[in-house]
């Protein structure tokens, strides 16, 4: 089991490293679907990059990877909102991409699943 761990964390570093560097790579995409309500959009986007970079930098070394766990959950919960938002919002364009209906509640609902994955593969 230990070496099924080891790499689903390997996965989830690069997964939330790719994520975070895409965050200041093509912020637009990003902060075309921050609700209106939730103020600082560029700042938002450019935090959420910042700390997707850091819990997965975290991640890697033991004596962080429980708390990485457990920030990657919150930051998680913090998203629900976007989601809920991209649901209301749909059909949109994000980039080249286009999020149906469909599309959005398969985004709302894969959010727990991230969340297990983030604290399972960091629990000690």
């Amino acid at each position: 089991m230990q070496i099924f761990r080891n790499i689903s964390l390997v996965i989830i570093v690069i997964f939330y490293t790719i994520a975070g560097i895409n965050h200041f790579w093509h912020p637009r995409g990003y902060i075309k679907i921050i609700p209106s309500y939730i103020p600082y959009p560029s700042a938002m986007n450019l935090i959420s990059g910042a700390c997707e970079l850091i819990f997965s930098a975290m991640m890697i070394f033991p004596i962080t990877r429980p708390l990485a766990g457990w920030l990657i959950i919150a930051m998680l919960a913090a998203f629900l909102p976007v989601h809920i938002s991209m649901i209301y919002d749909a059909p949109l364009k994000v980039g080249n991409l286009s999020v149906t209906p469909f599309i959005a509640w398969a985004r709302l609902l894969l959010q727990p699943a991230l969340m297990y994955w983030a604290w399972w593969s960091t629990r000690a």
